[in-house]
């Protein structure tokens, strides 16, 4: 093996990366701006000009849903930043990062609409929380509450900041392993300041620039979410992903315009976030060392690393009532006001011819399926290529990778549909795959290149000196000593993938039903149960992926601890 096999390799796969992930994003982005500035020859338009951005700002409520929109994403980022630095101040030396891993899978797992239903079915007037308060508070019905679709958005941040904060947890417990914390904390401790101080004053400086793109992803996704806006947010105006949204399935073709710029608008704010949130940092970092020249000891912040433990597990508490109250209402039969639990429980919601969710669970199987295949062979074969080019990770391929994630889908997933029209893929199963895959391949590169990098390079070494060759030494080394490392990034992709509802709806054109596409719309419907039967199975999907990546290397290395007691 030579380092130009490598290099031949990892051409191959940067064109593949190329033409399937960074050329449709930018085709679709270009042909949302040709739309944005009144040019779509099939509707008539060849003139460009101002006047889809007339039409778009003479819609009521825009700038509602313009200020909303700002709100929620930059406050549940803000807060789920916050309890996770707190909580990981408390707990980091409590728990490794592979068991905060499996303690966090359920959260991180379940799709983000599966877990804005479950919310919406806990906080709604008659939902959990109602009915366990009703004997103490005296309720003899439902109060009347905006609790959920609450003009403040508090529901979506809510909602958002339940799936945000796991993440987070999670990358800066992976960050806290590149710093000396250990030593960092004693030698804080032995000048007398206390561990709240410490953190604030020395670790979480040295944290932010590794967690900084995951924390930019976060905040992307809080503002485009398209989902648990429809599901929790304000109604009307809604966030302005939904309102656009809407502008773009509308009957009148000509909305398709002003929708197009509002996508631009909608990159633009995210933008305008990232500003805010680089601006946030320089300021941060000015007061931060005016603080520290300042000198201070105490134990001042040990009240705030409070409130966030507590705040992390209230949040836990609250989407685990979610997620179970998904499953109850899907067996419910009779639930009156303001009984706990159901009075009587039934299996007709899931056997019930009308209930059709046979299709939807294929259509989701085998699109997660191909997603994650295609993304995970990408995954191997370019980290695979850096191993034999003899290169490391370079910043532009990290870029590279997160840039789906950075983007809002909104501002180019209409223009994308345009180019699929024309080459003649829209509407199927191929289209969405596709689109899917460019939100799956970043999360399974992102899982997988950290152990695929930290592998042992002596265990090739050695096989490569008994004669085998790149590829042998790739299915009969690599490959299995990585198993676990490659089933998490394989469930990581499956959950992934059983959450996309944008890609999903645009690229299927309404033809393609998911579990996902379904349960969003049922949500807006009266029967819980049937809504709980697909977020119920929605839910499963992702979790009975991760259950099997960590079942399949335990069965298949059953024996090591008793040959590791033998031999000792």
């Amino acid at each position: 093996m030579t380092p130009r096999d490598g290099k031949a390799l990892r051409a191959v796969v940067l064109a593949a990366l190329i033409l399937g992930l960074i050329a449709p994003i930018a085709i679709g982005l270009a042909q949302t701006t040709r739309a944005a500035f009144g040019v779509m020859p099939v509707l008539g338009a060849i003139t460009p000009g101002l006047d889809p951005w007339r039409d778009l700002f003479a819609i009521p409520g825009l700038w509602t849903s313009v200020r909303m929109t700002l709100w929620t994403g930059l406050a549940s980022t803000l807060l789920s930043l916050m309890l996770a630095i707190g909580f990981c101040a408390v707990a980091n030396d409590r728990m490794s990062h592979s068991a905060a891993a499996r303690w966090l899978t359920p959260f991180l797992a379940a799709p983000h609409a599966a877990m804005a239903i479950g919310l919406a079915f806990v906080l709604a007037p008659s939902g959990w929380i109602a009915r366990l308060l009703s004997p103490l508070i005296g309720w003899d019905r439902p109060p009347d509450l905006a609790i959920v679709n609450d003009p403040w958005g508090i529901a979506l941040i809510l909602g958002l900041m339940i799936k945000e904060v796991p993440f987070l947890l999670l990358v800066m417990l992976s960050a806290l392993t590149q710093v000396p914390l250990r030593q960092h904390m004693a030698a804080g401790r032995m000048l007398g300041y206390g561990r709240g101080l410490v953190w604030m004053k020395i670790i979480a400086p040295q944290v932010w620039p590794l967690i900084r793109l995951p924390v930019m992803v976060v905040l992307a996704y809080a503002m485009s979410t398209v989902d648990m806006g429809l599901i929790l947010g304000p109604s009307n105006p809604p966030v302005l992903a939904v309102l656009l949204t809407r502008l773009f399935f509308d009957p009148d073709v000509a909305q398709i315009l002003p929708a197009s710029s509002g996508a631009i608008l909608q990159g633009l704010l995210v933008a305008l976030a990232f500003l805010v949130l680089r601006l946030g940092e320089v300021v941060c970092r000015r007061v931060g060392l005016w603080w520290l020249r300042s000198g201070g000891r105490g134990s001042t912040a040990e009240p705030l690393l409070r409130v966030a433990t507590v705040g992390v597990l209230g949040l836990f508490a609250l989407g685990t009532l979610a997620m179970l109250s998904l499953l109850v209402w899907s067996l419910a039969w009779r639930w009156p006001w303001p009984a706990p639990l159901p009075q009587s429980w039934s299996l007709k919601p899931w056997t019930s011819p009308g209930a059709g969710w046979g299709n939807a669970l294929g259509n989701t199987l085998l699109l997660a399926g191909a997603s994650t295949a295609v993304s995970l062979a990408m995954a191997i074969a370019w980290l695979e290529g850096e191993d034999r080019a003899q290169r490391g990770r370079a910043g532009w391929a990290e870029a590279l990778i997160y840039l789906p994630l950075l983007v809002p889908q909104i501002a180019f997933l209409y223009g994308l549909n345009v180019l699929f029209l024309r080459i003649g893929i829209s509407g199927g199963h191929m289209a969405v795959i596709w689109a899917q895959a460019l939100f799956v391949f970043p999360y399974v590169m992102i899982t997988l290149s950290d152990p695929w990098r930290a592998l042992d390079p002596r265990l090739t070494r050695a096989a490569a000196s008994l004669g085998a060759g790149p590829w042998r030494r790739l299915f009969a080394v690599k490959l299995p000593v990585l198993l676990m490392p490659i089933l998490t990034a394989a469930a990581i992709g499956i959950a992934v993938s059983v959450a996309q509802y944008l890609p999903t709806l645009f690229m299927g054109a309404g033809r393609v039903a998911t579990l996902t596409t379904e349960a969003v719309t049922l949500s807006s419907g009266s029967d819980r149960r049937v809504t709980g039967v697909y977020a119920s199975l929605q839910a499963g999907l992702p979790l009975a992926a991760y259950a099997i990546a960590f079942l399949i290397p335990a069965l298949l290395h059953r024996n090591r601890d008793a040959l590791k007691g033998a031999s000792a």
